[in-house]
């Protein structure tokens, strides 16, 4: 496989992964996670998963635990997300890393953005994921692949992330576009099944998430992404934010494939910005 192969791709067939298999190029990466059971994904890895795959559990391994502040899924430890992916072969900057799960990418994305973030770009989502790979009788295993040698070196890109001093200086800015990607009945308020206060950050439009891939968790074409962002692609700075920092990397996705250069992403999203809220003074 030379480097050129994807060039410009985010997404890789089921067909296209099951063909490169043995190549000692390639780390697959299974993200898949169930927020109201976090033991889930790995007892679903366990069962079964695409032969070669590592496990990679959003709260263990794409997260840092959490505090007053920063919301619900800090971004990890740079030195220990590093060890972690050199245990599973991946080198810098040549490893390709397929991320997959279940769940329309919701998992797989954060994982590709984190790589990106930690200057890692050779990193493609599979598209259809999971349910994907079985639909299209590709070779499935139980067996847990021993740790590979890697050298994975994090060179952080700190100009992707925003905090919530940065938000609120500039969300209200002509050139800016702070945007929501959390359903719409949870951008609007009228329900909240996580966090503890609902409705959105001032000044957001909604562009929810799940509407980057079809039914079939596969992604749309990048035409149709870049018809989803033709209100906003003018603005100088956008910023992406979701309730955890989570599911707002697939909108992050959407806009790489749409070609839409520089979104942010407010790490913290809706759950560090209500954190403040929740605060009274003594």
């Amino acid at each position: 496989m030379t480097n050129d192969t994807l060039a410009g791709s985010a997404i890789v067939s089921a067909q296209w992964l099951s063909e490169h298999l043995q190549d000692n190029e390639i780390a697959i990466a299974d993200c898949r996670f169930s927020l109201a059971n976090p033991d889930l994904g790995y007892q679903q890895y366990q069962a079964g998963h695409i032969p070669g795959a590592y496990y990679l559990s959003l709260d263990r391994d794409l997260a840092s635990p959490v505090q007053q502040h920063g919301g619900r899924h800090p971004l990890p430890n740079p030195d220990r997300f590093a060890a972690k992916l050199s245990s599973m072969g991946v080198t810098s900057p040549n490893t390709l890393v397929v991320a997959l799960d279940d769940s329309r990418f919701a998992f797989a994305s954060r994982l590709w953005w984190l790589l990106r973030y930690m200057g890692h770009d050779r990193v493609v989502i599979l598209d259809g994921g999971w349910q994907g790979w079985q639909a299209g009788g590709y070779p499935v295993s139980q067996a847990i692949p021993a740790p590979k040698p890697g050298n994975f070196i994090p060179q952080l890109k700190p100009d992707m992330v925003v905090d919530i001093d940065t938000v609120k200086a500039r969300k209200d800015l002509p050139e800016v576009v702070l945007v929501d990607s959390r359903d719409r009945d949870r951008y609007l308020g009228k329900l909240e099944p996580i966090d503890p206060i609902a409705g959105h950050i001032p000044g957001a439009v909604n562009y929810c998430w799940q509407d980057v891939t079809d039914s079939e968790a596969k992604a749309k074409p990048p035409s149709e992404q870049r018809q989803r962002w033709s209100d906003i692609e003018a603005a100088k700075e956008i910023i992406v934010y979701c309730g955890s920092g989570v599911t707002a990397c697939v909108n992050l996705l959407s806009l790489e494939m749409a070609g839409i250069p520089n979104p942010k992403l407010y790490v913290g999203s809706w759950s560090d910005w209500c954190s403040y809220s929740l605060l009274v003074d003594s």
